[in-house]
């Protein structure tokens, strides 16, 4: 029961296959990069074998993947002898709309709703589509589904997913508060109430996913009720490169000062902004933390300190909106690698019923770990986030189903 999941960007593809039949169990996975432009990098990692890599031109997400079916059944650095030992392929699908609340088996008609909501997402549902297309292609026999980041947070009531603007902008263009990092929040979520014993069906739970992309979001009895991000990924926390929260009458003034299209604008705000923009050292947290403590660059500081403070506030918002808190759970690269940035957050929400444990908190990276004491009202966790994982859950449980309703 091997399952085959395919994250597909622009110009990237990364996979990992795993075996659904033995505790999950990661056979290989890897990344190719530079897709589409010379000299693209795939590096191959099988489970204990030797690392694989070759430079060469993959002009396509079609020739990308026919590269990773070979590298999984090449006799030295393979760990499948046949094709057909994959049952299935979940493929991250960036946004689903309002027509997807639960992953989907592909189809006609799902490729069609994916395509139609390309304008919300421009850069990575049509590269989610390519490698939709180019498995239908290579292995036209093998199921594939389609897992939305959006889906987790359909969910959402009206009254938090919409915006203030004309209604029939929602009615007829869709604007409204999406969300993203469904899967990541999801996982954590549960793995968290698993490790802590408690019923997803009775907890507050806040989530935070804190990497170069950063959100927040409310869980409220297993069902997400607010999240940070909206229509697109670049509202909510301050991120490496993106704004976060904006006066929108800024950004059309600076639009109208500086004379920027809209593609200037729209780069402005995702990639030239954020803790980039602020500190102008790195949008890596570890260098700006350098630059910060180590080498007192106020500019860095700064950026640290409307960081920690974007995600306070949210922290305490949601919790607010939920009527209390009975868990916080931090995952993502920054959240689960850094000590310090939990620290940081932490030590401002005693108010809220957070007894953090500092020294147990010190030594945790990138592992499931309580770093709060023993009588703390609210539990906060670390919980490494695995979308990957998910993924093949959800495309397991999908395919599954599919078939035990053909045969009915």
């Amino acid at each position: 029961m091997k399952i085959l999941v395919l994250n597909c960007g622009s110009s990237s593809i990364k996979y990992q296959l795993i075996d659904m039949a033995n505790n999950a169990e990661l056979l290989a996975k890897g990344l190719i990069e530079r897709v589409g432009l010379k000299d693209s990098e795939f590096k191959h990692q099988p489970k204990g074998k030797e690392a694989y890599m070759l430079i060469q031109d993959v002009k396509n997400h079609e020739i990308g993947i026919d590269l990773i079916l070979k590298a999984l059944l090449d006799p030295h650095h393979g760990v499948i002898e046949n094709v057909d030992e994959i049952i299935a392929v979940g493929h991250r699908v960036a946004h689903g709309g309002e027509n997807f609340s639960a992953s989907a088996l592909i189809t006609g008609e799902v490729k069609k709703n994916i395509e139609k909501v390309i304008d919300l997402a421009p850069l990575h549902n049509p590269a989610n589509l390519k490698g939709i297309v180019s498995m239908e292609k290579l292995v036209p026999t093998v199921p594939q589904v389609a897992v939305f980041d959006t889906a987790f947070h359909q969910t959402i009531p009206p009254h938090a997913y919409m915006y203030g603007l004309p209604y029939e902008m929602y009615e007829k263009d869709r604007v409204r508060r999406y969300g993203f990092h469904g899967t990541s929040h999801k996982y954590v979520f549960e793995k968290a109430c698993d490790a802590l014993f408690m019923r997803k069906d009775n907890v507050k739970a806040i989530t935070c996913h804190l990497g170069n992309g950063a959100s927040v979001a409310a869980i409220k009895n297993g069902k997400s009720v607010d999240t940070s991000m909206g229509l697109t990924p670049v509202e909510g926390l301050l991120m490496g490169t993106r704004t976060g929260d904006l006066d929108l009458g800024a950004l059309l003034y600076i639009m109208h000062k500086k004379g920027l299209s809209i593609e200037e604008a729209n780069n402005l705000i995702n990639k030239k902004s954020g803790v980039l923009g602020i500190s102008g050292v790195s949008y890596d947290m570890r260098d700006i933390e350098t630059a910060a403590w180590e080498n007192g660059h106020k500019r860095a500081q700064l950026a640290l300190d409307m960081y920690f403070y974007r995600i306070i506030k949210y922290i305490g918002a949601y919790a607010a909106a939920m009527g209390g808190v009975d868990l916080i759970v931090f995952t993502g690269g920054v959240g689960e690698n850094g000590p310090e940035t939990r620290e940081e957050i932490c030590k401002n929400l005693e108010f809220l019923g957070v007894n953090f444990d500092v020294d147990r908190n010190t030594g945790i990276r990138g592992k499931l770990e309580l770093i709060t004491k023993h009588d703390s009202k609210v539990k906060v966790m670390v919980v490494p986030t695995n979308e990957e994982l998910v993924i093949a859950h959800d495309t397991l449980k999908v395919v599954t189903q599919h078939d035990n309703n053909e045969e009915i």
